[in-house]
């Protein structure tokens, strides 16, 4: 689904300029996400962490801080004390649509932020930081001459990653005065702490001390070879993987409130990736994603079409035999169903086309004390299987195309 396009207005009256990443299936959290000091919303890290995120049921809210990208303000008026500003009504705004932040993410001064602005944030159940300095004041240190003149005149052009800034005195004061080892202590939620060991803007002894200064729960996850930017897709993904895969240990997510116009009996698939091959399979409230791998253009984030045929044979066998054993008093302990799916040539094909045929190969493995007699009746019994019995007939397919509006029938 492409980004939605909004804005809202912060404690000074400017208009913050923003993107809501929804996902395609269900909606299970919503995750505020603070940009790298200077860059803004539109970087491809945070594009590419909204978008697996959103994938994987996050919706992401990312803007632009006050005075960047297409944000109103001025940057030179801005302080890190007006960052925090700016997260909580973004936060706000959030809750007026209904879609309180679950999840605080801060990318390096952005995770600074995220840090001091949770307090204020009731909403959120977890905080995650990419890359972020322990001491806000860090950031001065890439002003390098131009701080004498901040001092001196009140504010100076500063070129940072090439675009020239212009930075005040209330900015390097705020950053100077601002402590966050209270706000770490008091966080009273769940942290993640990304970093990279070879980070050459803000160096991992930040992420050392921002891990020790936090109470438990709290982890810490290295990010390898990740630059501060994270500006490689690989680095991207695995950092957002990292961050869904963690989440869902310490935020609610709404798998028992999912509400969803897909009909009792209907299964729904939709893109999640219309870049890749990712989808969205829903069914009533539950959730699973299909993928091809990477050897073929898709990003092996789910199973394959054929792989979900399999598992479907797989699982309806183990739960056939459970059936019957129950029903017959048998003593069977566990049901292990392997299924692997290959083509075959038959030989009464009429055309090249037709004449290869689908074969799945099953083998089961039996653990409990059964005798003999019983092991073969419960393989017997897999035949009884209905998705065997649908797979060895033959079925109808019919395809009808409908408006993007319509519900099924």
């Amino acid at each position: 689904m492409p980004p939605e396009r909004l804005s809202f207005e912060n404690d000074d009256g400017h208009r913050l300029a923003a993107r809501l990443d929804r996902p395609d299936g269900p909606h299970l959290a919503t995750a505020l996400f603070a940009h790298c000091f200077t860059c803004g919303k539109d970087i491809a890290a945070a594009r590419r962490i909204a978008s697996r995120l959103t994938s994987e049921g996050v919706a992401v809210l990312r803007f632009d801080f006050t005075g960047l990208g297409h944000s109103e303000g001025e940057f030179a008026n801005t302080s890190f004390t007006s960052n925090v500003a700016d997260l909580a009504a973004a936060a706000r705004k959030l809750g007026s649509m209904g879609m309180a932040p679950d999840l605080l993410i801060g990318h390096s001064l952005g995770g600074a932020a995220v840090l001091a602005a949770a307090h204020d944030i009731p909403s959120a159940r977890a905080v995650v930081t990419i890359g972020a300095p322990f001491d806000p004041a860090h950031v001065t240190h890439n002003f390098g001459g131009a701080l004498e003149a901040i001092e001196r005149d009140g504010e100076a052009e500063v070129t940072l990653a090439g675009r020239p800034f212009r930075i005040g005195r209330r900015f390097v004061e705020d950053m100077r005065e601002t402590k966050l080892r209270p706000a770490i202590a008091d966080l009273r939620r769940a942290l993640l702490v990304l970093h990279g060991p070879r980070d050459e803007v803000v160096g991992i002894d930040n992420a050392t001390e921002i891990f020790t200064a936090a109470r438990h729960p709290k982890s810490f996850v290295t990010l390898d070879d990740a630059d501060h930017l994270v500006s490689d897709p690989a680095d991207a993904d695995y950092l957002a993987g990292v961050i869904a895969a963690w989440m869902a240990r310490y935020v609610d997510l709404a798998h028992e409130h999912i509400s969803v116009d897909v009909p009792e009996g209907v299964v729904r698939t939709s893109e999640a990736d219309p870049a890749g091959f990712l989808q969205d399979i829903t069914v009533g409230r539950h959730h699973v994603q299909a993928d091809e791998p990477a050897s073929v253009g898709g990003s092996d984030r789910g199973m394959t079409p054929y792989n979900l045929l399999s598992a479907a044979l797989g699982a309806c066998t183990s739960m056939t035999m459970r059936m019957y054993a129950r029903r017959k008093g048998i003593a069977l302990d566990r049901v292990r169903v392997d299924v692997s799916h290959d083509k075959h040539h038959g030989t009464d094909a009429a055309s090249d086309e037709e004449r290869k045929i689908d074969a799945f190969r099953r083998e089961i493995a039996l653990e409990g004390d059964l005798s003999d007699a019983e092991r073969r009746r419960l393989i017997e019994i897999a035949d009884k299987c209905p998705v065997h019995r649908t797979l060895e007939r033959s079925s109808t397919i019919e395809t009808v195309e409908v408006s993007p509006q319509s519900t099924p029938t």
